[in-house]
């Protein structure tokens, strides 16, 4: 059995996703990738990772519907959210905060920031 850790993210635009991918499995974690909402929930009951990132305006099934999701679920509502998303509206940010997220972080983001805070939350498990 691996001890890397899982994340499962949820990002539509494409290099970010590519990026994302390379820096985590860089840093030796184990990624699952959706591309858009669709699909996440049910991933992360399967999967049961030990993060999820979700960014917010995707297409069918945005990151705040599957957090909501996530969270409303007793078997997976402890595991952390991180929101990686353009969208700075204070709206957002508050909404996706008190929806249970541990994190919002901005697009675009500097790697080694999201790198030490991803595995700040994860020392915190």
């Amino acid at each position: 059995m691996s001890d890397k850790k899982t994340i499962i993210f949820a990002e539509d635009t494409v290099h970010i996703a590519k990026l994302l991918k390379f820096k985590l499995e860089k840093e030796g974690f184990n990624l699952i990738h959706f591309p858009s909402g669709v699909g996440v929930t049910e991933g992360v009951i399967k999967y049961k990772p030990d993060l999820v990132m979700l960014d917010i305006m995707m297409p069918v099934k945005d990151g705040l519907t599957v957090l909501k999701e996530l969270k409303s679920n007793p078997s997976i509502a402890n595991i952390p959210v991180i929101l990686l998303t353009a969208n700075s509206h204070e709206e957002y940010v508050v909404k996706g905060l008190q929806l249970g997220a541990i994190d919002y972080i901005l697009k675009p983001f500097a790697s080694a920031e999201l790198m030490l805070r991803i595995k700040n939350i994860l020392k915190m498990r």
